[in-house]
Parts: structure tokens; sequence; C-alpha cells
């Protein structure tokens, strides 16, 4: 783990490789160790930034007022402090979202997108009925008394979660702190980044679980027939986390699209 300061708050990264730069960006209740099977083997090719986002693993607590665009502002830091962009920038989840508000607020840090299992925000993305049942559950999930606070979101792998990354997993949710996760989640409620995705203007991957049921493949059509310069890699067997569901897949939809646009 290494730390930079990004607009007064400790970031931590993990880094490893020498190449172009692969940035990922973590979901909701996790943190870059998510990204632990592309570390280790996008590093043969890649120089890979995974980042703890604030509030998150090993970086600082977040602000209580941090919105959207703070997020993005942090991860623009991070890249700048690295000598790293212009970069290929991933995000899973929520952490697809944060990389679009870096790209409406840092587009030449981006060199392309990758978008996993992601969101125009919630509010972007859900119907209204939908988005009202997913703040009724994170409430409900949030109020609960610390020895039954439960961060893991339901329905994030199609089947049983990896074996391999089982410990992995558990490590993760115990380290969820609760007023971060609040944060994320109510600024993911009402972010709605719709309008900037016809704008986008560099070479987008969209990489999706084929049986993803919080982020459906309807989702990822949408997005891309928003976005003018993008393709999809539908991962089979997988559902929300097709990078540690289906990881071998993954890496090679990530390393086929980064090489076609070095």
């Amino acid at each position: 783990m290494e730390v930079v300061t990004a607009n007064g708050l400790d970031v931590a990264y993990r880094r490893a490789g020498d190449g172009p730069p692969l940035v990922f960006v973590h979901g909701a209740a996790e943190d870059g160790r998510v990204w632990t099977p592309q570390l280790e083997a996008l590093s043969d090719e890649y120089t890979v930034v995974a980042w703890d986002e604030p509030g998150a693993g090993r970086s600082s607590d977040v602000p209580a007022d941090f919105v959207l665009a703070d997020y993005a502002s942090c991860l623009a830091s991070l890249i700048e402090s690295l000598g790293l962009g212009p970069v290929h920038v991933a995000g899973l989840s929520w952490g697809g979202t944060v990389v679009l508000e870096l790209y409406r607020h840092h587009p030449g840090l981006v060199s392309t997108l990758i978008l996993v299992d992601t969101y125009a925000g919630w509010k972007g993305s859900l119907s209204a009925r939908e988005l009202q049942a997913r703040v009724t559950g994170v409430r409900r999930m949030l109020a609960a008394p610390p020895e039954q606070f439960d961060p893991t979101l339901p329905g994030l792998f199609a089947g049983e979660p990896p074996a391999q990354f089982a410990p992995l997993l558990a490590e993760m949710t115990a380290d969820v702190r609760r007023e971060s996760l609040r944060r994320q989640l109510e600024v993911m409620a009402q972010a709605d980044l719709n309008e900037l995705l016809p704008r986008i203007a560099v070479p987008t991957l969209l990489v999706w679980g084929e049986a993803d049921v919080r982020s459906p493949l309807a989702i990822a059509r949408e997005f891309e027939r928003a976005i003018p310069d993008t393709e999809l890699a539908v991962i089979p067997g997988a559902g929300h986390v097709s990078n540690l569901e289906r990881p071998e897949s993954f890496n090679e939809a990530v390393r086929t699209f980064c090489r076609a646009h070095a």
C-alpha cells in the first residue's frame, strides 16, 4: 500500500507492473482489494493502480458533505500525483459512476473508459419504484445495531461467491465503515449522469455480467445506445461483480480493449 494526499485527504492505493496506466475504481462496500485478480494478471503489461476511495480501506474517512464531484476530484488528484494521465480507467458499479464524473470534470486525464456492471447513478438508471426499494433497503441496513450490521448488498454474484475469494470478501466486509457507506449510497441514489453519456468522446468498453440482477443487461444496452464509440463485452455466468466471478474472461476483455486503444 502507498498513500498520496488528495484534497487534504490520505488516499491509499495499490500499484503493480510497468506499462500503459490502467486505473481501477471499486464499488460501494468494497475497497481496492476487490481488484486483486486484475492487479495480479494485468500487471504483466500495464501499470495497474487500484485506489481505496475516501472512506474505504486505508484511506481517510470521507467528509460528511462529500458529493460525487469530490470523489472524482480525489481520483483526479491521485492520477495527477502519480504522473499517470491520460489513463485507461475502469469503474465497477458505484465506481463506474465515479469514473463518469471524473470524465465530466477531467476529460484530459482519461484515454478510455471501462464501465463495469454500473449505472448512470441510481436515479439515472433505475425506475422510480426500484430506486425507492433500494433506498428503503439501505436505510434499514444502516439502521441495524452494530451486531446485526451487514453491508453486503444482495445479488452480487450469479451463484455462490467464488470460494477462492471468500476470505477477501470477508475482510473487505469487516472493514466497511457505516458512515462512509451511507455517504456513498446517498450520493448514488441522487446521481443522474444520462446527459453526459452522448458527450463521451473517448473509446468506451462496457463489461457486464450476463446474469447481473443489480445492474441488468438492459442498463448496458442503454449505455451502448447513448455513448458514441462503445463496445459491449458480456461475461457468461457472471453477476454484478464479474471481475471476481469470472476473472479470466474479465481480464481478457479488458486486455483486448486496452491493446486496441493503446
